[in-house]
């Protein structure tokens, strides 16, 4: 076989393994966001386990000032396709040094991490911030429903602080998954009481379904 037909064989073959190669790349997806997320992103994992691959910050990402400190660190130097984050609970929790609640939690004489306005503002640079390091599609995922007697948190402040988030979102148009009506049904079955925002095992799985809807639309 002469050298040429040897190269054009060659060329031809690694063509087909590179095309083969693009054609099974699995997008990668970056989950940031609380213990809420935290909850449901192993079922979320396990769905597009064939489809994607999925990851979620290291750690807890907290409340927005958390955000803003490690951005940059969640993100590195990954080629993302799809990045979904949430902040807001956090943000909206009365904290006071004395109180005894687990976390310093007080609604009654603590302070709020961040006011709406801080959240506002905060919400709008770590956009800014994404969309500078990274191409990839975003997605917003609201804050889940907060029980009535939950000791550090009110209930209607949650609606609040997510009609200010889909603000941000609107002006930088950026795909919102509204949650919020769904997991309060989810919370009344599969919630871990009410005094807690957490759910069952149950519950992240129900609300894995959401989120994994919603992903199916984007990837």
């Amino acid at each position: 076989m002469k050298k040429k037909q040897i190269f054009v064989l060659l060329f031809l073959f690694l063509a087909v393994l590179l095309g083969f190669a693009f054609m099974n790349k699995k997008p990668k997806i970056l989950i940031i966001g609380d213990s809420i997320s935290i909850g449901y992103t192993p079922f979320v994992k396990s769905y597009f386990s064939d489809k994607a691959m999925v990851s979620h910050n290291t750690g807890n990402a907290q409340h927005t000032g958390t955000g803003l400190l490690n951005i940059t660190t969640w993100l590195g130097d990954e080629n993302w396709d799809i990045i979904q984050f949430n902040w807001g609970l956090w943000d909206l929790c009365y904290r006071h040094p004395e109180s005894k609640e687990y976390g310093n939690r007080d609604k009654i004489n603590g302070k709020s991490e961040f006011t709406i306005d801080e959240y506002t503002s905060n919400l709008d640079t770590l956009v800014s911030i994404i969309k500078k390091r990274s191409n990839a599609k975003l997605i917003f995922v609201t804050t889940t429903y907060v029980p009535k007697n939950e000791p550090g948190r009110y209930e209607s402040d949650v609606e609040k602080y997510n009609d200010a988030a889909k603000a941000v979102m609107k002006k930088h148009n950026i795909r919102v998954n509204d949650i919020y009506n769904e997991s309060l049904d989810i919370h009344n079955k599969y919630g871990k009481g009410p005094k807690d925002v957490h759910y069952s095992e149950e519950g992240y799985e129900k609300l894995s379904e959401l989120i994994i809807k919603f992903l199916e639309t984007v990837i």
